[in-house]
């Protein structure tokens, strides 16, 4: 994984444009860190992945944005900071050319969608209004194909209300709503918008999953930083390929995912689990995050009938894992993961080097074997009980180690 990657996966919740957000260990939007220094164990979780999937441009499109200060509201937060609204008007428009197909209009106070006359814009797809002050929906194109409401301060109510236009975008791909206050997800949204393949929830004040079954060509959901406790309501999603699920009140895995065959990565950092089981279905799996719980084993308990098995048994396309700030004494139950390139277990109860080399070393890529390149233990017994010589060690457990913690291994 590189370190992008990484940056997303513990960027899905915790900030705001930053990462999705500032205020929790998940951070789903921030940017990764340069690539010529290595990451450092983070608190972060929501969005680079988001970013990303927001970076593509056009060759025409109509950027309009303004150096106000930023506004913010957390969780608990009814309003924010007081500010005046300023109600757009067609004027903000007067120089995009009619035939654009693409409108960015960003921190500008806007709180009126119906003032901005955007039917003059017949081929429109494309409409960023984040950051603004927007409460209602009436006046959306029916052209457009994303969607991007961030850090509004839309309630429930405004996405079904009889003045909102939103249900009429049957050919939505990309809705963005994370950072409003919104409570609950619409019953309708499947029916309403069948063509979504990105769906951004994030940092609002969502209690259950629900909406989305049904929804084919879903590829991308997140929901991080809500208030959900069960997973649920996934089913029937053949394409979602990334679920982000960091920052809730989620206390066990169970059955929510036993129907998402084809997703490659679930990021759950931040909750309150205490087990893996839960994941024997999701056989595609690549990347698995769920630092920041409460995880004791990567293993079942051994019975007289049956001896302990890895909760990963079936997971065997695994590249990256995240572990890091679990509750975790042993590594046992990660040998079989051939494919297997970083491992993030800082802050754990691992204390055997012995086991570090035995449960990820001895891999040949000439058997078509993947070498770990990248592990981190810093905050484990390994390393505070160790911390002349532990680099030293896991060298000497892992011949061909690229990376440990945030420090690049010299080759001699």
């Amino acid at each position: 994984m590189s370190d992008q990657t990484k940056s997303q996966a513990e960027s899905k919740v915790d900030q705001k444009p930053n990462g999705i957000h500032q205020d929790g260990k998940v951070d789903f939007e921030a940017k990764a860190k340069p690539e010529t220094s290595a990451p450092e164990t983070t608190q972060n979780e929501s969005s680079e992945g988001t970013e990303e999937l927001r970076s593509a441009t056009t060759e025409r499109r109509a950027v309009l944005q303004h150096t106000l200060s930023e506004h913010e509201h957390s969780d608990d937060e009814e309003d924010p900071v007081p500010q005046e609204p300023i109600d757009a008007d067609e004027d903000l428009l007067d120089d995009c050319d009619p035939d654009c197909d693409e409108i960015d209009l960003i921190k500008l106070r806007i709180s009126s969608i119906p003032a901005l006359n955007l039917s003059r814009f017949p081929n429109l797809r494309r409409l960023c209004l984040r950051e603004n002050l927007i409460t209602s929906l009436p006046g959306l194109p029916t052209s457009l194909t994303e969607l991007d409401l961030y850090d509004n301060r839309l309630p429930t109510h405004a996405l079904t209300a009889s003045e909102s236009t939103l249900h009429l975008l049957k050919d939505l791909e990309t809705l963005d709503l994370s950072y409003n206050k919104i409570r609950a997800i619409p019953e309708s949204l499947a029916s309403d918008h069948p063509e979504l393949r990105n769906l951004y929830f994030v940092q609002n004040k969502i209690s259950k999953i629900q909406g989305v079954s049904g929804l084919q060509h879903l590829h991308y959901l997140e929901l991080g930083a809500n208030r959900i406790r069960v997973i649920e309501n996934l089913e029937n999603l053949p394409s979602l390929q990334l679920l982000w699920l960091g920052k809730n009140k989620i206390t066990s895995i169970g059955s929510g995912l036993s129907t998402l065959t084809n997703l490659r990565t679930l990021a759950i950092q931040s909750n309150r689990i205490t087990s893996l089981e839960g994941l024997e279905a999701l056989t595609a799996l690549e990347e698995l995050y769920v630092s920041h719980n409460g995880i004791t084993s990567l293993t079942t308990e051994a019975t007289e009938d049956k001896p302990a098995e890895s909760y990963l048994k079936h997971n065997t396309n695994l590249r990256v894992i995240d572990i890091s700030n679990n509750r975790i004494e042993h590594l046992t139950g990660l040998s079989h993961l051939r494919k297997l390139e970083e491992l993030w277990a800082s802050n754990n109860q691992i204390a055997s080097f012995d086991e570090i080399e035995r449960e990820l070393g001895g891999r040949k890529e000439e058997d078509g074997e993947t070498i770990v390149k990248t592990v981190y233990f810093e905050g484990n017994p390994v390393q505070r009980n160790n911390e002349v010589l532990y680099r030293g060690k896991v060298r000497m457990a892992l011949p061909e180690i690229e990376q440990i913690d945030a420090t690049y291994v010299r080759v001699a």
